[in-house]
């Protein structure tokens, strides 16, 4: 019996298809990654399997008394300890340990099998070990979560999941809030990973190396490809040059019939050929269309002016929030040709900088001076922080572009 099993499910948000006739079986130990564009419906099928939302046609059924290991949608937050916040998120842990003395003895027998079943017992080493993974210290890791910065109470919504010991695990691009250090880790614990998975991402390193086989979302279908994401895309490329090979034969032949018709519809002694292939021409079938890859969207940059050098210079910088200085002692210059990547542990300061560097934040000590028409553009972390939340999008981009024409920011919110 498969541990999941999604029987021609269909799924519409707004009246629109997202998925329509799909499905899809997963055994356990099964690690099927899912790709597809942005607002293909990936992360609304987590919610239908999860059960936030509704099918409108067709079945979704979890395995009876099968884990289900989601990451939350918002960061948790409070004053207990990150270690106690992920061991919470295990309610039916929780709710065993909650009933377990006032049980009568033959219930405490089914609670103590139950127990032994999900693991129980190495369930704070377990949650400990995948913290540590993820870059928590042992003092962060007592430490209270309400003190952690947005990302890292993301890592600890991640923690959670992965300590359930799931049969089942929902990966919705867990590397987004991650350090290069714990992407990487966390990429050889889903390798070894005994249960089953399903992985959103768009990490094609991680699509190749984790999962066994990828589930395509597209025009509302849905179709299972063996092997991880560059096999998946060959034998994509593959299928799409057959059915336009199957394409060309069918309208060479197609036009071949229609010659005919059109040739000799008029003559008598061929009246009943003409006829005859034109019944052909109604019984014929045009292949399916299969597209090799997804069409690119094009970004283009506008040039920026040309300005001399040095755009941004610090000397003996510091930048922090309220009396604590994240960062001191800088020096740095940046020129118009520089491409610099920041790299370091998360809290370490890199976002901190790139605010001091959009004008986000000012300098506490030291000196920060700017080129002259210097233009920065920022995309924050937690974008949303940027975003006017009660804005309509054209409101928005409206703010943003403040002496565009409508018909420009309407063009840009369509790319």
């Amino acid at each position: 019996m498969a541990l999941l099993s999604i029987s021609d499910i269909t799924l519409r948000i707004a009246g629109r298809d997202l998925l329509r006739g799909a499905s899809l079986s997963i055994e356990a130990g099964r690690k099927i990654g899912i790709v597809g564009r942005n607002g293909t419906g990936k992360t609304t099928l987590f919610r239908a399997i999860e059960g936030a939302i509704q099918v409108d046609q067709g079945e979704i059924r979890l395995a009876e008394r099968a884990r289900l290991g989601v990451v939350a949608q918002h960061a948790p937050d409070g004053p207990d300890s990150v270690l106690a916040t992920v061991l919470a998120a295990d309610t039916e842990r929780a709710a065993l340990l909650a009933c377990l003395d006032t049980a009568p003895p033959e219930r405490q027998a089914e609670i103590f099998d139950r127990l032994a079943a999900i693991g129980a017992g190495a369930a704070e080493a377990r949650a400990a070990t995948i913290l540590a993974g993820l870059g928590f210290t042992e003092a962060e890791i007592q430490g209270p979560v309400a003190k952690l910065s947005g990302g890292w109470r993301m890592r600890v919504a991640l923690a959670a999941a992965l300590s359930l010991a799931p049969d089942l695990l929902l990966l919705d691009e867990p590397t987004n809030h991650l350090d290069l250090e714990a992407a990487l880790w966390l990429e050889g614990w889903l390798r070894k990973f005994p249960g089953a998975m399903l992985l959103i991402s768009h990490d094609r390193a991680l699509l190749d190396r984790v999962p066994d086989a990828i589930a395509h979302l597209d025009n509302a279908r849905l179709t299972l490809w063996q092997g991880g994401y560059s096999a998946f895309a060959r034998q994509r490329a593959e299928r799409a040059s057959h059915a336009a090979a199957a394409m060309v034969r069918y309208q060479r032949e197609r036009a071949h019939l229609q010659a005919f018709v059109d040739r000799f519809r008029s003559k008598a002694s061929k009246a009943r050929q003409a006829q005859s292939k034109l019944k052909a021409i109604a019984r014929m079938t045009p292949p399916e269309t299969w597209s090799g890859e997804d069409a690119a969207q094009s970004i283009d940059l506008p040039p920026p002016a040309e300005l001399a050098p040095p755009l941004l210079t610090a000397e003996r910088a510091a930048v922090g929030y309220g009396a604590r200085r994240v960062l001191d002692g800088m020096d740095y210059r940046i020129d118009p040709e520089d491409r610099i990547a920041l790299l370091g542990r998360n809290g370490n300061g890199k976002s901190t900088l790139a605010k001091l560097l959009a004008g986000k934040l000012d300098v506490m000590a030291g000196e920060l001076r700017r080129a002259p028409k210097i233009a920065v553009g920022y995309f924050a972390q937690h974008q949303e922080e940027e975003l006017l939340a009660e804005s309509t999008p054209l409101e928005h981009m409206r703010a943003a572009l403040p002496l565009a024409m409508p018909e420009k920011c309407r063009a840009q919110l369509a790319r």
